[in-house]
């Protein structure tokens, strides 16, 4: 499992040209699934993000987590994450888990991470998306597991 996390004053989510999801302050996580993963990983990467310190605390440090902040987390499902460009340009998928057993792995990070306190704004698990996101820094992370 792996995601990338991206701290945001502000991100929306549309798909088929309707507004889906929209956050303040907070963090746009891109979630991909490895084929094999389970609901440890799952379990693990949603304690990760609501622990993820990349906030600033009151002596301008990266100390507070996106729970510490009152922040929220637009949560978005991205297979491409598992794409492998090293042979030619045409990225392969083949690392990626199947689409139904992807879907149900987001659906519990993003019930695990709520659980943990933090308010979860999904995208819709295989639409074409547009994302519009503020960075704030930019901080971005990347953790697999």
């Amino acid at each position: 499992m792996k995601f990338v996390a991206q701290r945001v004053l502000r991100a929306s989510l549309s798909a088929d040209g309707q507004l889906v999801s929209e956050i303040g302050r907070g963090l746009v996580v891109y979630f991909g699934v490895r084929a094999g993963d389970g609901e440890e990983q799952a379990k693990k990467c949603a304690e990760k993000i609501a622990a993820l310190r990349v906030f600033a605390d009151g002596a301008g440090k990266m100390n507070l987590s996106v729970r510490d902040v009152g922040g929220e987390v637009l949560f978005v499902s991205q297979f491409t994450l598992y794409g492998d460009a090293h042979k030619g340009n045409r990225p392969s998928f083949t690392e990626a888990e199947r689409p139904a057993r992807a879907n149900e792995l987001y659906a519990f990070c993003a019930e695990t991470l709520a659980a943990e306190g933090v308010p979860v704004k999904r995208g819709v698990f295989g639409a074409d998306m547009r994302i519009e996101q503020t960075n704030d820094g930019p901080v971005t992370i990347v953790y697999e597991i």
